[in-house]
């Protein structure tokens, strides 16, 4: 299907910016207690470092900048959250409420495996050392 592999790396990119932004503004609700959320109390483990990592690797991953390391830590980060507060009231998540963590754990995985796609912050600084160093050579 050559007609959806041509535009592979511009929906990596839209993927990864989408749930990167929503994570980072679950995140950032905790934090600030805003849009609606309770604040979350400064230093308590697990809350308050668990929203820093959405907040701060939900950021990144939209912009695309440490993509890879911090969808990785945000997909660990929802795998704790998950088998931690949620698998503890029942098995399956449907019954535990443990959806949003278990599809934010393998989004994140998924970003963490594919990389940036298009659009990254990260891409165009690559791409000028690389420049920068053949200019110098």
């Amino acid at each position: 299907m050559q007609v959806l592999e041509r535009y592979q790396s511009q929906v990596i990119a839209v993927f990864r910016i989408v749930v990167g932004f929503l994570f980072a503004t679950h995140g950032a609700a905790s934090v600030f207690g805003v849009l609606g959320s309770k604040q979350a109390e400064v230093f308590a483990w697990p809350s308050w470092w668990a929203a820093l990592i959405q907040m701060v690797g939900g950021a990144l991953v939209a912009i695309g900048f440490g993509t890879r390391y911090a969808a990785l830590l945000c997909s660990g980060s929802m795998a704790y959250a998950y088998f931690t507060v949620h698998q503890v009231d029942a098995l399956l998540p449907v019954q535990n409420g443990g959806e949003k963590a278990a599809l934010f754990c393998f989004a994140f995985l998924l970003i963490a495996v594919l990389g940036n796609g298009a659009w990254a912050l990260e891409r165009g600084t690559a791409a000028t050392q690389r420049q920068t160093a053949s200019v110098t050579k």
